[in-house]
């Protein structure tokens, strides 16, 4: 919000775990000199710059360390944005540099420039929270296959044996335990009490989940965990005014490169959420499968009978336009049936 009586500050903010460079710009002055600052200092600081009835707005980017400062700065009367790393300043890159950057670029987007920052939408807390439920699953079960793939190696290099698919279960585990070298067996039994401990956390993770959707409809082929993880990542339905803004947060858009009467369109331009456009993917194929009637896949059979080489393109297009109509659906601007889905 602008409030062009009262005077005001640009902060930008290059941000670290143990400072924070800023560099402040008061009205349409010059940036000041880069300041480093403790977190508590800057928000003390920015504390006494509104007690002054001095109205701050702040840029950083957003990083690592979560979202602990942003809301600080928040609670502290500032207006605080977040904006994905981008390059500031070409092949020069200094905190100083970087911070007199986002603020020079913060001072413009203040002033009506809005092509100098793309802030990015902030989740809540409890948005935040469940979300991390959804990746804390996808990171226990990369662990799993890391541990079980670490088996395989280690039975193969002192064995000379091939290990069956998820060894560590009961069954399989006791048919190891009579062929196996027992020192190989020793170092495998340590092995399966990790990857046991971790599949007991990921089975209450999907307990958690499936609670989330109970009892909702849903279109076949688009599985609980599938919906779940979507709504996740997403946050709200509801942040998306119109069809292009929910493309564009896919990433499946397709790059262009057009001049006068020339127009290419190449690959697309991955510039979204990649979690997001893995989910899409792999639910397009089995939309293809168990929705008949859903109208784009309609028009796309035909390119899928043509070859091998034309089934990328569904891949690609299809993810940008189930999205699109996975969004009318949990918005409720269209129907299942309107859609051409069947409920599970």
């Amino acid at each position: 919000m602008l409030y062009p009586e009262k005077p005001s500050l640009k902060l930008g903010l290059d941000v670290h775990l143990e400072f924070i460079m800023a560099v402040a710009q008061r009205d349409h002055a010059a940036p000041q000199a880069p300041r480093k600052f403790t977190p508590d200092q800057l928000i003390f600081q920015v504390q006494k710059w509104v007690a002054e009835g001095v109205v701050v707005y702040a840029v950083a980017e957003s990083c690592g360390f979560g979202l602990v400062l942003q809301r600080r700065l928040v609670e502290a009367g500032a207006q605080s944005f977040l904006i994905t790393p981008i390059a500031l300043n070409g092949q020069r890159k200094t905190d100083k540099l970087d911070a007199r950057a986002l603020c020079v670029r913060l001072s413009r987007w203040v002033d009506g420039n809005q092509d100098e920052l793309a802030p990015i939408r902030i989740p809540s807390e409890a948005e935040q929270r469940a979300r991390e439920t959804t990746r804390r699953r996808q990171f226990l079960c990369e662990e799993i296959r890391r541990l079980a793939n670490r088996g395989h190696g280690q039975v193969a290099e002192y064995c000379h044996q091939k290990l069956p698919h998820r060894w560590w279960g009961p069954r399989l585990w006791k048919k190891l335990s009579a062929t196996l070298d027992p020192w190989v067996l020793g170092v495998l039994e340590k092995l399966r009490e990790i990857i046991l401990v971790i599949e007991g956390q990921v089975t209450a993770l999907l307990a958690e989940m499936a609670l989330r959707v109970a009892g909702q409809a849903r279109p076949k082929g688009l599985g609980e965990l599938t919906l779940v993880t979507l709504d996740a990542e997403v946050c709200d339905w509801e942040r998306f005014y119109n069809r292009k803004q929910v493309g564009s947060y896919t990433g499946c858009c397709p790059g262009e490169h057009s001049s006068g009467s020339k127009r290419r369109v190449g690959a697309i331009d991955r510039m979204g959420n990649g979690r997001v456009r893995c989910l899409l993917v792999e639910a397009v194929w089995r939309f293809l499968i168990w929705q008949p009637g859903w109208k784009p896949a309609q028009k796309i059979r035909i390119k899928l009978a043509a070859g091998t080489a034309m089934k990328k393109k569904p891949g690609i297009a299809l993810p940008r336009q189930l999205a699109v109509d996975l969004w009318r659906w949990r918005t409720g601007r269209n129907t299942m049936a309107e859609l051409g889905w069947v409920a599970a």
